[in-house]
């Protein structure tokens, strides 16, 4: 085959350092737009973008030109930068400094984005740590607690 073709789902979840709750939801919107286009603009389109104020979920689909671990180092810095610089009372805001990014097939896009959507709600019932944990149990993925939360 003379081109590479590639089409490669991913659901991204990290938290706000020592998970804290220091994303405002008056700017929730503003934060999750910046982080679409930050995908957006290394050609990685994200299709939902959501959380609250001590975590992020991006559904997106992977360039085959960039690896995982780049496009998320971008995003994380860019997306630091430009709540620290446009939301001062963030001050000093950081991402924790490991991440969740789990494969996602095309008959899953649709649940997966109204998950999604639907954090505010999700979390009246279940916590970050623990829909974390339920995330990895899903994706057969193991963590150890002495490293996961940082």
């Amino acid at each position: 085959m003379s081109q590479s073709l590639t089409k490669l789902y991913v659901h991204l979840v990290f938290s706000t350092k020592g998970r804290t709750d220091t994303i405002p939801k008056l700017h929730l919107k503003d934060v999750h737009a910046y982080v679409a286009e930050i995908f957006n603009q290394h050609n990685s389109p994200a299709i939902c973008v959501g959380g609250t104020a001590n975590h992020i979920h991006i559904l997106f689909a992977l360039n085959k030109n960039i690896s995982l671990s780049e496009i998320i180092r971008i995003v994380k810095s860019s997306s630091t930068k430009y709540i620290n610089k446009n939301n001062g009372i963030f001050n000093p805001f950081c991402w924790q400094n490991g991440y969740g990014a789990f494969s996602i097939s095309q008959s899953h896009v649709n649940d997966v984005k109204h998950y999604i959507e639907t954090q505010d709600e999700h979390h009246t019932r279940v916590n970050y740590q623990d829909e974390f944990r339920r995330l990895c149990s899903l994706y057969g993925v193991e963590i150890d607690e002495r490293y996961v939360w940082d």
